[in-house]
Formats: C-alpha cells, sequence, structure tokens
C-alpha cells in the first residue's frame, strides 16, 4: 500500500497527516497487510523527527502561494504552482501511490492536480469552519471529502455534497489522552489553586502575551499560569514578568515555557482547570478531546480567513467562550478566566458540552478508507 500525504507546511496541517499515519500503521497491523510505503509531498518537511519516526518519506515538490492582499508575488507564484504541478506528476508516475490524503493549503494544490490527471484516488480533509480554497479546488476532484465542523459542508459545491462526511480532526495519539495523575506535582504547581494554561499557538502571540502579562499579578492571585510564550518571545516574557510579579507573593505560581512538546502539553492539559487558547481548528479539537474547559481568542479575519469562524462554531456548542482581539483587555481576560476556573457548576457543563464536539477515533475513521481504496486497487475516477 503506497499513501501519499499533502497539505501546507503549517501544525495544522501536518499533525494531522501524522495522526493519520499512525492510525494507518495500526489498520496494516490488526489486518495483517503488507507494511505501507508513505510519503509526504510538500515545498518543505515542516517536521523531519515526526516523519522519520512514522517512517514517511519527504518528497520536496515546489508550490506557490496565493496571498489575500496586492502582492507582485502573487503573479510569480502562478509559475511556481505550475512548475510544481509537473514536478508532481512526474514523481506520483515513478510512486503511483493507491491513494492521495490532501489536507489542503497552497501545499496541496499542484499535488492533487496531478493526482486527479493520473486518476489516483484523492480524500480531502477540510479543518476549518469556513473551507480553504485550496480544497474548494479539490472537492470536484475528490473521491471522499472529510470535514470537522458541520457549516463546511454547505460550502461546498452542491454536486459534491455526496461525497462529505464529518469525522472531525485526526490528533496524534501523544497528545490526545492527557496525564491527570500527577500532573500539577510534576510542573511545580500549586495543587490549592486552579490552573489556567495559555497557548498562544507554535509561534506564541505577541498580543496574547502582552495581554498576559498585564493581567499576571491578577492570575496568579488565584491561579497557576502555565504559559506557552512560542520561542522568540520567551526572554522578553520572562525578563517583563519578573519585574511585574516582582512584588508579588504568588510569583512562583508563575510557569513560563517558550515551548511545550507532547508530553509537557499532556501533563499541562492534565492540570488545566481553563485553557486560553487562538482558535486553530486542531487545536480545538485538542481542547474539546481534554474536556476542558476554554477561552478562544481568534486571530483578526484580516490576518485568517478561518480562526474567527472556528472559534464561534466551536462556542456554540457550550464548551467555550470567545475574546476578540478588539475586546481582549487584562480585566476581561482576567475575569473571563476566573469565572471559568472557580465555578464548577459552569465548569462542568462546559466539560459535557466539549465531549461532543468531536470524533476520538477520525483519524481511523481515514486510514480505514484509505485502506479500503487501497486494497481494492481499482482506479476510480472522480466525478467532475
Amino acid at each position: 500500500m503506497k499513501v501519499v500525504f499533502a497539505g501546507s507546511g503549517s501544525g495544522g496541517h501536518f499533525y494531522p497527516l501524522i495522526a493519520v499515519a499512525e492510525a494507518i500503521q495500526e489498520v496494516v497491523a490488526e489486518r495483517r497487510l503488507v507494511a505501507p510505503q508513505l510519503y509526504f509531498m510538500a515545498p518543505n518537511a515542516f517536521d523531519e523527527d515526526s516523519l522519520f519516526q512514522n517512517s514517511i518519506v519527504f518528497v520536496k515538490v515546489p508550490a506557490g502561494k496565493v496571498r489575500r492582499y496586492f502582492s507582485l508575488q502573487n503573479f510569480f507564484d502562478i509559475f511556481v504552482t505550475i512548475y510544481g504541478f509537473f514536478v508532481a506528476f512526474g514523481l506520483l508516475l515513478k510512486i503511483y501511490p493507491d491513494v492521495i490524503f490532501s489536507k489542503g493549503g497552497y501545499a496541496s494544490v499542484p499535488v492533487v492536480a496531478a493526482a486527479w490527471v493520473l486518476r489516483i484516488p484523492i480524500i480531502i480533509h477540510e479543518s476549518d469552519a469556513k473551507p480553504g480554497r485550496a480544497n474548494l479546488f479539490a472537492a470536484p476532484l475528490a473521491y471522499r471529502i472529510a470535514v470537522a465542523f458541520e457549516s463546511a459542508t454547505t460550502m461546498f459545491p452542491p454536486k459534491t455534497r455526496g461525497k462529505i462526511a464529518r469525522i472531525g480532526i485526526p490528533v496524534r495519539r501523544e497528545v490526545a489522552h492527557i496525564e491527570r495523575e500527577g500532573a500539577r506535582e510534576l510542573l511545580g504547581l500549586d495543587t490549592s489553586v486552579p490552573t489556567v494554561v495559555i497557548f498562544g499557538g507554535s509561534l506564541g502571540s505577541m498580543r496574547i502575551n502582552e495581554t498576559v502579562l498585564s493581567a499576571l499579578p491578577d492570575l496568579v492571585s488565584f491561579a497557576n499560569v502555565i504559559h506557552q510564550t512560542g520561542k522568540d518571545h520567551f526572554e522578553g516574557v520572562r525578563q517583563t514578568a519578573s519585574v511585574a510579579l516582582k512584588e508579588s507573593p504568588q510569583a512562583s505560581r508563575y510557569h513560563p515555557f517558550p515551548y511545550l512538546n507532547a508530553e509537557s502539553i499532556r501533563r499541562a492539559a492534565g492540570a488545566a482547570n481553563v485553557i486560553i487558547s487562538r482558535a486553530g481548528s486542531t487545536a480545538i479539537t485538542e481542547i474539546s478531546l481534554w474536556k476542558v474547559p476554554a477561552i478562544l481568542i481568534p486571530i483578526p479575519e484580516s490576518v485568517s480567513h478561518d480562526q474567527r469562524t472556528n472559534a464561534y462554531a466551536y462556542a456554540h456548542t457550550g464548551a467555550a467562550v470567545v475574546l476578540e482581539e478588539g475586546n481582549l483587555t487584562p480585566h476581561v481576560l482576567v475575569s473571563e478566566a476566573k469565572r471559568l476556573a472557580t465555578d464548577t457548576e459552569v465548569a462542568s457543563k462546559m466539560s459535557a458540552a466539549a465531549a461532543t464536539f468531536t470524533t476520538p477515533d477520525a483519524a481511523r475513521i481515514i486510514a480505514d478508507e484509505i485502506a479500503n481504496i487501497a486494497i481494492s486497487h481499482d482506479p476510480i475516477p472522480p466525478a467532475v
């Protein structure tokens, strides 16, 4: 069985692919199939360690971006995408995989287009409540379409909706299950107060960091604070925090980290009473699996077309509240964090709502379908 993964170089696209790769290995072992050959086609490898650990071969395929603002680079990148199509066509002709699994994004376009010409079955997955342009382009070419949000279904072309199934977002095994027992002790937290965990995205968020620093004396007055700052922001945040908490008797409750690896995420989530986070679809899915009340701070629509829609779609379940950047102040952040961390009735209702949002076995559902298509060995021309 040969499977090619395609998607843009961001964590929201990349790590669900890794989750599906893990599930494919499980399916192969259970069905006693021949070991799969897995490939990742994209302009860059993103996380070489994860590729290596999952026996995925990286194959470089150029792709041009389409920016949402005027730029001459948009014109030149059209030719990069065309060149990427021919590169992908030659590579796919050589590998000739059984299935393409695409997460969307600009990097997937050359691979999906070449796969359609070669009549290789394509499965696409849309993580966001509002489908991206790459997946809207790929939908008529796809054999199966998986979505995470019900609202995304109505935004695909009507002729494609019979191929759509809502299954949630694939999540890696290493972060799907959290460590509750002993997490507070292992992290050196004050066990007498609740814990607020702050994720600003893998690169960190300057706006969230600034607001947290302004609110820090009030936050540590009632809770432990675990703060993922982003690697580039860590030193500046640490120094500012030491000044802000100089007179605070609860200064030891603040725990900044430049980046949290999978093990640290499991422990932080296990200790969390409230999570403050950006509203990327993968982050929301992980939070829902952890069943922790959340405060979502989406990136503004002028920067990201999807996070605001994601945030409100998840908040509609009752599992989160949304604070938009325009309304984000230290006082509001502290007030909401304290309310969710200390009101056990509200927290219980939000946790129950979170449990209804996603499908824990999304990766397995996709892996089973990939295996079924691969085993059939029948070319499946897409309905256009």
